[in-house]
């Protein structure tokens, strides 16, 4: 087969690419070594940046998602310091007016991704194959040969977008981009039933323990009265500290007085599974001669809520937008695709760094203690933290750093 584009993933990154291609007329295969549904381990959370790229592609996309039973709406996050001092974040500074058009959402990732998948097969642009490994990548002058271990399937693209999630080979073996453990998460996530005081506005809350730091531990709402619990910690973290994250994550439910008193009544569904987060704390090279990269493959997680999701989609958009560039300007080059990259950092750059930043002033708990204080009456801070979730237009001062300084200032 041949193709234009090749998507390898059909997660929410390489689906959203897939969509914005169909809907700029473009055709493609997608390629995934899944058959949907299927799990995908995660915090299952959808900020509100997931509607609006949806919305921006196809607002009838944005429609059934907001009208799928599968997921909760949420309107925004709680911060809880060490010292337990809380801050609610909505996903927009409105909501309470706008009770009708939740920007937020928290679902399976089963059900999430099976949505989008049902979405490209909407599609009569898009070609979608699934239980299909590419396992190997060969560049030719006339593209990229793709094929499975076997060789049974194969397709040769002019350009090939790698949306196949943070254990990518490609990511590993082409773009050259490595694990690093002071910018990779490792996270264990459950799901539990009966879980008391959860926010009645479906806040996902993030809670920044003594006992976890520099990491968090979480608890995302979903239907029916279950949760998605979870704790990440940074890789190095783990490593050096030998830490058990299951057995901290139980001892914690069992000793902590307020999750304790929260869990007691709740029911374990299932296993406790574990999962990496390659974190956007670095900038890296997301591109080469005829090949993108996309969400998690490209390292784009934010380092301080994990969410992994809707910069995914952010990355599919942008990655389709420069793919029918290239396809128009017949040049499918690394220097052609350097657009790529400076479009990913200009959007989700601020952002990320604004995240690491706040990242490393957990491992100071009296100085993160001093931030959710001053959150919790600073309406500059809270407008600042609802701009990693929405968009809100504080870019500008976001790389600005007496920014910085006039919060520490004006309490």
């Amino acid at each position: 087969m041949e193709t234009k584009v090749c998507i390898i993933g059909a997660g929410p990154g390489g689906a959203c690419a897939a969509l914005q291609l169909a809907q700029l007329g473009i055709s493609c295969i997608v390629v995934d070594k899944a058959v949907f549904p299927r799990d995908k381990v995660c915090g299952d959370g959808l900020s509100g940046k997931v509607l609006t790229i949806l919305e921006r592609i196809d607002k009838g996309i944005g429609q059934r998602l907001q009208q799928a039973a599968f997921k909760m709406d949420s309107w925004g996050v709680t911060f809880v310091a060490p010292n337990r001092i809380g801050m609610d974040i909505p996903y927009r500074l409105d909501y309470q007016n706008n009770r009708n058009d939740p920007r937020g959402f928290v679902c399976k990732r089963i059900d999430f991704d099976n949505f989008l998948v049902e979405e490209l097969k909407r599609r009569p642009e898009i070609r979608l194959f699934e239980g299909v490994s590419i396992d190997k990548y060969e560049l030719k002058e006339d593209g990229y040969h793709l094929s499975d271990k076997e060789g049974k399937f194969q397709v040769k693209a002019d350009l090939v977008l790698v949306a196949n999630g943070a254990h990518s080979s490609f990511t590993k073996d082409v773009a050259g981009i490595k694990m690093e453990p002071e910018h990779y998460v490792a996270g264990i996530r459950a799901y539990y039933k009966g879980i008391s005081n959860l926010n009645p506005d479906g806040f996902i809350e993030l809670h920044f323990l003594k006992s976890m730091l520099p990491g968090y531990f979480w608890v995302f709402p979903l239907p029916n009265g279950e949760a998605n619990v979870g704790v990440g910690i940074l890789s190095s973290v783990t490593r050096n500290k030998k830490v058990n994250l299951k057995k901290l994550m139980l001892d914690t439910l069992a000793t902590d007085p307020v999750m304790k008193e929260r869990f007691k009544d709740s029911t374990l569904i299932g296993n406790i599974e574990g999962y990496g987060l390659p974190l956007g704390s670095k900038k890296r090279k997301l591109h080469g001669e005829r090949y993108m990269l996309i969400g998690d493959a490209g390292y784009l997680i934010d380092p301080f809520t994990g969410e992994g999701i809707g910069n995914a989609l952010y990355s599919g958009q942008i990655a389709a937008r420069q793919a029918a560039a290239a396809i128009a300007a017949n040049d499918f080059s690394d220097s052609f695709l350097d657009a790529y990259d400076l479009d990913v950092y200009r959007i989700l750059g601020p952002e990320l760094e604004v995240s690491t930043k706040l990242q490393k002033l957990i491992k100071y708990p009296w100085l993160f203690n001093l931030l959710m204080k001053m959150g919790s009456r600073n309406k500059q801070l809270k407008d600042l933290m609802s701009c990693m979730f929405h968009e809100v237009d504080l870019r500008k001062k976001l790389g600005n750093p007496m920014f910085y300084v006039k919060l520490l200032f004006n309490r």
